[in-house]
């Protein structure tokens, strides 16, 4: 919120539109970096690995570096436990809008192994999120995944 001066006052949870840029960047780098040597497909090659987290990559890039004026809502987004559906890991995801209008939410999710490790990431939209207003959608894998792998929300944007 800006004051009269044009200062940001402490409640400003804006996050400038170059740090989305560079912490998508960031992630999307430690996304292809693990995902390159891990697969569950065993005709998978580190090379194919590599190719699908550049894809990956490539859209979320795409869908965060789109996001302008977007505040950090971290805090109003939770990850469900996560089933698998024919291999892929989907977690339902809830967004609790704590603004006082209507909001869109951005949403990465990355699926964690039982040690931590990241395995994949997706990224979900929520649209349309009445002030006050609770809605949901499901964060699936982009691939086969084996077990039930944590989903843990790694960033949120509301705009």
């Amino acid at each position: 919120m800006r004051t009269s001066r044009g200062t940001r006052d402490s409640h400003d949870t804006r996050v400038p539109r170059n740090a989305l840029i560079r912490n998508t960047l960031i992630a999307a780098a430690l996304i292809a970096a693990t995902l390159t040597g891990c697969s569950s497909d065993s005709d998978e090659t580190p090379k194919s690995a590599a190719s699908k987290a550049s894809d990956l990559i490539a859209s979320a890039t795409a869908q965060l570096s789109d996001i302008q004026g977007g505040l950090d809502a971290k805090g109003d987004v939770k990850a469900g436990s996560t089933e698998n559906d024919d291999g892929r890991a989907v977690a339902e995801i809830t967004a609790t809008n704590s603004s006082s209008s209507t909001a869109d939410y951005t949403i990465q999710v990355n699926f964690k192994d039982s040690d931590g490790n990241l395995l994949d990431a997706a990224v979900v939209s929520i649209n349309d999120v009445p002030a006050g207003g609770t809605k949901t959608a499901d964060a699936r894998s982009n691939r086969d995944l084996s077990g039930t792998p944590a989903a843990e929300i790694a960033r949120a944007v509301r705009h």
